[in-house]
């Protein structure tokens, strides 16, 4: 098979490290890796080093998925970045065209890999096709971290995302089941340049964020509270939270089931899943003049018996 010709089926290739010197872009036939390449007993193979550096895209390091492109001198690269490089290859600047690496793909349907999230408890096997998926999905995979109105990357567990939303964060941090949170704005006309703010509850020896923001709900100016709960969803329907708002008279009542901070917490926000409180209704509780916003907002976390 000559240096610039496309990668075909892995039966046409013989052993795998052929594979693994066509698909470098080598003429020569590569050593086999130190490490050894077991059987999974299921039929894959067990991840190599060599192997998984070919299945890195040279670009985004990201796991390459079919389709895998190529330059007739054999360098590889993922389909999304191949556009990225407007076809030219990044390691040879080599015009890409449509050549796919129909070996690489083939090495990679018979790979079972474990989770990225191993160190983290995951110590699931998967196909590597399959392996994304999983991840996406994984309840190992670390939380984003719940402070709203910041482009913040930090992720983690729950308890380091706790210490990070107090440290940095300087979230207030509140232990018991109940809450009576008070919003005060002086000029709440400017009902778009409103603050929201988030309170940390520990109950139940878990814990829960408290949001409470302004935004516009079409053209209407609305403010907002609802409750998150640190962890995955399945552990947040074993518990339930009211929350309550009025003055004068007048009070409205919400009760729900707290959303998993997994959800964002624009899009809790944008499903209307919490207490709404049009701007005119909150100014009536404010009461005075109706010049200053002051809302008081109070309620209950319960864990549901099943």
């Amino acid at each position: 098979m000559s240096q610039g010709s496309d990668c075909t089926e892995i039966s046409e290739l013989g052993t795998l490290d052929s594979v693994i010197g066509i698909a470098r872009g080598d003429i020569d036939i590569v050593s086999p890796p130190k490490a050894s390449t077991a059987s999974s007993g299921k039929g894959g193979i067990s991840l190599t080093n060599g192997v998984h550096e070919l299945l890195d895209c040279p670009i985004c390091s990201n796991s390459m998925y079919p389709p895998i492109h190529q330059c007739p001198n054999g360098h590889t690269i993922c389909s999304s970045c191949k556009l990225r490089v407007h076809n030219r290859c990044p390691t040879c600047r080599h015009e890409l065209g449509n050549i796919r690496c129909l070996a690489l793909e083939k090495v990679a349907e018979s790979l079972e890999l474990p989770c990225r999230y191993q160190k983290l408890g995951c110590h699931d096997i998967f196909p590597y096709y399959s392996k994304l998926k999983h991840e996406q999905q994984c309840m190992f995979r670390p939380y984003s971290c719940p402070y709203a109105g910041s482009e913040c990357s930090v992720t983690g567990d729950i308890p380091a995302l706790v210490t990070h939303l107090r440290d940095d964060h300087k979230v207030d941090m509140h232990n018991g089941c109940t809450f009576n949170h008070r919003y005060v704005k002086p000029n709440p006309q400017e009902v778009e340049n409103a603050t929201w703010m988030l309170t940390v509850f520990n109950c139940f020896g878990q814990q829960f964020c408290l949001h409470f923001e302004a935004f516009q709900l079409g053209m209407a100016p609305v403010y907002m509270a609802f409750l998150r709960f640190m962890g995955d969803d399945n552990e947040a329907k074993n518990f339930g939270y009211s929350l309550e708002v009025g003055a004068n008279g007048r009070k409205l009542c919400w009760q729900g089931i707290p959303r998993s901070i997994r959800d964002s917490h624009k899009k809790v926000r944008d499903s209307h899943d919490g207490l709404i409180i049009q701007r005119n209704m909150a100014l009536f509780f404010s009461g005075g003049d109706r010049q200053e916003l002051k809302l008081r907002v109070t309620g209950r976390i319960w864990k549901e018996q099943r």
